[in-house]
């Protein structure tokens, strides 16, 4: 049954998760094409830290409501919506308003939650997801003979890139700050675990490859780091961009893709599909297959309830998240 009120985590102003409260809201009536989700559970991304920061690239202003995944049950459908039913267990995605215990999107953003995933699971598994085949498979075109350097390993893209890039078959090295962050990884199925402030990284990523360098460089963290990585990119290597945690944007010195012959490519998981039908269905129909199989399956290190919210994103700003945060609606939150 739907309610005709519910809460959700609002962000009040671009101050941080300290501008985060909890306030009822109305449910609107459904538009075309639209269905509404009883939210089970919210996973947490990099983006919606940034997005009540004012410093992502998708802007919205406040008041808003964060979240760029959950997953629940379809609690209502819009009278031209066919391919969705009321019952339905689902995992939705947009550019916003998932944390919440009701959230409408589009039905081409919502997919079935396969009976591998539990509701955590699902609310955490399309935006990592998409984002690690996106880059791999579509963009970095990595193959199972091939090496992969996952920059950030330890963060929910990370350990998802990991994972695919082992679905693909390659051998993935990953880099981790700590060792409980590197006991994580190793479990993720890196075959190789470095630290990423070691001065010698490049080299021994070399040494890792007989020399040659890797073939592919996911990175989502950017900064320093991100110039330390190009010196162990193999010959006609592909930079995979992912984003910029660390809070700063990298220059590429463009003599050095020139000697060494490597692409830098960017990596919009979000946007690219949105702008290529072919893609998107492309996409949509490989995320499934991998979602049954229940492949890039999500590790969780913190849980919280929707009244602290705002709790969950400071996790993320101080950088203590080990894969995925999660707000779980429940009857105590």
């Amino acid at each position: 049954m739907m309610n005709s009120t519910y809460r959700a985590a609002v962000c009040t102003e671009l101050s941080g998760p300290s501008s985060i409260r909890i306030l009822e809201q109305t449910a609107e009536p459904l538009q075309s094409g639209e269905v509404r989700i009883q939210v089970q559970a919210a996973g947490l991304n990099f983006p919606d830290l940034l997005m009540t920061q004012g410093k992502y690239q998708f802007r919205p202003e406040p008041p808003f409501i964060p979240g760029l995944e959950a997953a629940g049950v379809v609690i209502e459908v819009a009278s031209d919506v066919q391919g969705v039913a009321v019952g339905d267990r689902v995992m939705a995605g947009g550019k916003g308003g998932t944390l919440s215990e009701q959230s409408v999107v589009s039905e081409t953003a919502i997919s079935p939650l396969p009976t591998a995933l539990s509701f955590i699971e699902g609310a955490c598994w399309q935006t990592a997801a998409s984002t690690a085949w996106h880059a791999l498979v579509e963009r970095g075109k990595l193959q199972s003979a091939e090496s992969v350097l996952i920059l950030g390993a330890s963060g929910g893209v990370g350990m998802a890139a990991i994972k695919m890039a082992k679905h693909i078959g390659a051998m993935v090295v990953g880099t981790g700050s700590n060792d409980k962050k590197a006991e994580a990884i190793r479990q993720a199925g890196a075959d190789h675990i470095l630290d990423p402030s070691d001065p010698e990284l490049a080299t021994k990523v070399k040494t890792l490859t007989n020399g040659k360098g890797v073939d592919v460089i996911f990175d989502p963290v950017g900064g320093d780091l991100a110039l330390t990585a190009t010196r162990a990119i193999a010959w006609n290597g592909r930079y995979l961009i992912v984003g910029f945690a660390s809070g700063s944007i990298p220059s590429f010195p463009a003599n050095h893709a020139l000697i060494k012959t490597y692409s830098l490519i960017g990596v919009r998981a979000g946007e690219s599909p949105r702008r290529d039908p072919e893609l998107a269905k492309r996409q949509k129909a490989a995320l499934q297959d991998l979602a049954a199989a229940g492949a890039m399956r999500p590790h969780i290190s913190h849980r919280f309830p929707l009244g602290e919210a705002a709790e969950a994103l400071a996790v993320l700003e101080r950088r203590e998240a080990i894969g995925r945060v999660v707000v779980e609606m429940t009857a105590s939150s």
